[in-house]
């Protein structure tokens, strides 16, 4: 404890003084222009129950990112078997995580294993059956790395909605996972919840894929599709209608190039229609694909395909050296902006499922906030009263701090830019409470020294010495609770804890080092001999 009671006032004003300074821009509408550059920008954030807003729970398909995965694995072993001239038959992905095909004899099944061991140590040989002469096998993707597989789709997606949130502008979102493949989303703020909900849900996958010139798409709409082909549809102008019609195409199934490759996409304004379209940018790897992909294609159409939707199928009439492409698809201007934004942010690796959506009006948080600013007032004021008729003169020191103790909250709030809940308030008020208990022991304990016939200035300095010990005790069981609910709680937990925690700390410095300066520089200072208390 600082002696020098000049120390200990710098102190207090140093610290009170830069509370206050962060606490301003949030009650003061307007800043001067003159202190603008002097006071900090940011406000205390509100919650979403406080503002409105939305809160989401998503699922993650992560059986979906394994099948993609497997599909991405089948075609690479057709390319492999192909190029060491592996004899084989009817190579494809059948259901769940498995890849079957034919082999023709032992020669061919002892190629197929080397070239297992080789370059796919993560498929293992799940069952094996002649028929007919032939070896038909099941190929199955090795648990741990289905697993592995899982959990990094999380992962990504979590990191992927974060991408798009922020390029969104939500002010403060919290976006945590839960559970093993689902994720909680809060956006404080939000003036439109369906815009925000398609940009989440969005998978964002972009692919090229060649059109199959050749195949007959009545075929295959009846169920003749070439091998390796698929249908995708895609959406033309019905001439003099206005209307969009869906139209077929048959695809080679193979992915000429991804998203993954895209290092700018941005929202663009046609010259020639004024209608906006999404240009993008391919990374270094990605325009030389791009570069090779045209070279080879010359005079044939490539599909630009967004989650299994054809958005547009132009002919490549030459090369394209560049490494940009665009997105055409008669967007509005947010439509368009929306998937530049997903396009930036990346795909993510399997679908995600919303399980739970929630909006918060904001007159609904307007209410919360007036029913939390009155119970604050309320409360306060039933605690100064009775601290004023309980122990006089020593109640309104106790006061004092008690306010001192409120800009000290709200001040740590805004200067770490923490979110103030409804919780959190409900932590402040009851910090109101704790914040005069300590007080409460003081004053009894200097009552009781008072009755021995001790001097008032003795009397304080028992009350606070003996008094300490208690209210040391008390308060750090309290922050050790605090600690653990913002450790292991979520959301509206972790707003109390935050909130109480802060509240607990500034109380013990306003209940014992504040109020100690105050009864030092009257019975010290202006050597007062009576001690209304």
């Amino acid at each position: 404890m600082f002696k020098g009671l000049g120390i200990r006032t710098l102190i207090t004003v140093i610290v009170v003084g830069v509370a206050a300074v962060f606490f301003l821009p949030t009650v003061i509408p307007e800043i001067p222009s003159g202190l603008q550059s002097f006071l900090p920008k940011e406000k205390i954030h509100l919650g979403l129950d406080l503002q409105g807003g939305m809160h989401l729970t998503l699922e993650v398909d992560t059986a979906k990112a394994v099948e993609s995965e497997i599909e991405r694995i089948t075609n690479e072993l057709r390319d492999t078997l192909m190029d060491k001239r592996v004899r084989f038959r009817g190579l494809e992905k059948a259901q769940g995580d498995s890849i079957s095909l034919e082999l023709p004899g032992k020669e061919a099944s002892d190629a197929l294993t080397r070239v297992l061991r080789d370059s796919y140590p993560d498929l293992e040989i799940k069952s094996s059956s002649f028929v007919e002469g032939r070896e038909r096998i099941l190929l199955k993707l090795k648990e741990a790395r289905a697993e592995q597989i899982r959990k990094a789709a999380v992962d990504q997606s979590l990191e992927t909605i974060r991408n798009r949130i922020d390029q969104f502008g939500v002010t403060e979102p919290e976006i945590v996972p839960q559970a093993d493949n689902r994720i909680m989303i809060q956006l404080p703020g939000i003036k439109d919840p369906r815009r925000a909900v398609n940009l989440i849900g969005k998978t964002a996958l972009l692919e090229f894929k060649l059109v199959d010139e050749e195949g007959n798409v009545e075929e295959a709409l009846r169920g003749n599709i070439p091998p390796g082909d698929i249908i995708l549809y895609g959406s033309v102008d019905e001439k003099g209608t206005g209307r969009r019609a869906r139209v077929p195409y048959l695809l080679k199934g193979r992915t000429l190039l991804t998203g993954s490759s895209i290092e700018k996409a941005e929202v663009k304004i046609s010259d020639r229609f004024g209608e906006p379209y999404v240009a993008i940018k391919f990374n270094s790897q990605g325009a030389r694909d791009f570069d090779r992909i045209t070279a080879e294609n010359v005079k044939r159409r490539l599909a630009i395909v967004l989650d299994d939707s054809v958005y547009s199928a132009p002919v490549i009439q030459e090369r394209i050296s560049g490494g940009e492409a665009q997105i055409t698809g008669r967007f509005t201007t947010e439509e368009a902006a929306d998937l530049a934004i997903v396009l930036r942010a990346g795909a993510l690796p399997a679908p995600v499922k919303i399980l739970e959506q929630i909006t918060v009006g904001p007159s609904l948080g307007q209410d919360s906030i007036d029913q939390g600013i009155l119970s604050t007032i309320l409360g306060g004021l039933l605690v100064v009263i009775f601290m004023i008729w309980y122990y006089r003169l020593s109640g309104a020191v106790a006061n004092l701090a008690l306010v001192l103790n409120l800009v000290i909250i709200l001040g740590v709030l805004a200067m770490f830019r923490a979110t103030l809940t409804l919780p959190g308030i409900a932590g402040m008020v009851l910090t109101i409470g704790m914040a005069v208990d300590a007080n409460v022991l003081i004053f009894e304990r200097t009552r009781e020294e008072l009755r021995t016939g001790k001097t008032p200035r003795a009397a304080i300095e028992a009350g606070y010495t003996k008094a300490f010990l208690a209210i040391f005790d008390s308060n750090v069981t309290t922050l050790i609770a605090a600690a653990f609910l913002f450790q292991f709680g979520t959301g509206p937990i972790k707003g109390f804890a935050v909130t109480l925690f802060i509240g607990l700390i500034a109380s013990m410095f306003t209940a014992i080092f504040v109020t100690r300066i105050i009864f030092d520089y009257f019975l010290w200072k202006k050597k007062i001999k009576t001690l209304s208390i």
